[in-house]
């Protein structure tokens, strides 16, 4: 059974003026989620700036999404990291917090090999008894997880059930969605490509425009998988100019920036992320209003 179908948002982490988490925000974005109609919220992950939580925070955001959650939608945790150990460690934690899966990205820096990733992921699968997506991005990490490998561990680890593809590359999708079978769960991870990765099996996309647009892509989701292809073909390409601006920049830049503008009051980014220049975030602004946003 599917971990979810639809669109999960990949959700931000809000901050304070101090910079420490501003855990008041990150409750009422995840109702607004949820009160949307988002089928799943994603903690953690790249667009929470994980890569600069201390340990502590990223435990503590998973415990408290789940707590706040308290089962109105499937909670996914971030746990991947560039040390196995570490991955495993966050993943034993999630799982004790309550989370209901994992999204373990592929080690970034290490660039490891498919032997090695076969090895990694086994490693957090057998740590943990809840289900596993595997997360390929290897425009962040450098490591793209091979169509043989992904289909290789999802035959052979009983928990390891789904892929997040943001490789852009849909032929490779296409040759996983054909290897596999309907073996592993494939979900979109870029958001201009939710409906054609749906078009060769996908089940719904883990989602940066959810943060601003979350009904819209619960819709665009929803309509595909209910059979309506015009009408999911019209919001996909509807929301394209949105989207393009949400990727002006390195994520999560225009997405924090986009809330800031709608009003949610996220705060800042940490370092070595800085503040998107003004004409982009004139540009985003504008997108926003287009969409009746802002």
């Amino acid at each position: 059974m599917a971990i979810f179908k639809g669109a999960g948002v990949a959700i931000v982490t809000p901050f304070r003026e101090s910079g420490d988490v501003n855990y008041d925000v990150l409750a009422r974005m995840i109702d607004f989620q949820i009160e949307n109609g988002t089928d799943a919220i994603i903690i953690c992950g790249t667009t929470g700036e994980s890569s600069t939580l201390s340990h502590e925070e990223h435990d503590e955001c998973i415990r408290f999404t789940v707590e706040h959650v308290a089962g109105r939608v499937p909670v996914v945790a971030g746990t991947g990291s560039n040390c196995t150990a570490e991955a495993v460690r966050l993943s034993v934690h999630a799982e004790q917090s309550g989370a209901d899966a994992l999204l373990c990205v592929t080690p970034y820096y290490n660039k490891a090999s498919q032997k090695g990733l076969i090895e990694y992921y086994t490693e957090i699968a057998n740590s943990v008894s809840i289900p596993i997506i595997m997360y390929n991005v290897p425009s962040r990490t450098g490591c793209n997880i091979l169509p043989e490998t992904a289909v290789r561990l999802a035959k052979t680890v009983p928990n390891i059930v789904a892929i997040k593809e943001a490789s852009g590359n849909i032929s490779q999708v296409a040759k996983l969605a054909s290897l596999a079978n309907g073996c592993i769960d494939i979900y979109s991870g870029n958001d201009d490509q939710i409906v054609p990765l749906m078009s060769l099996g996908g089940i719904g996309v883990i989602s940066v425009l959810s943060n601003v647009a979350p009904k819209l892509t619960h819709d665009m989701a929803a309509a595909y998988l209910e059979g309506d292809l015009k009408t999911a073909m019209d919001l996909q390409l509807q929301s394209i100019p949105l989207i393009n601006a949400l990727f002006s920049d390195v994520n999560p830049i225009p997405v924090k920036t986009a809330m800031n503008q709608m009003g949610w009051n996220v705060g800042g980014l940490r370092s070595p992320l800085c503040e998107m220049d003004e004409d982009k975030a004139q540009i985003l602004k504008s997108q926003l209003q287009a969409m009746h946003l802002m």
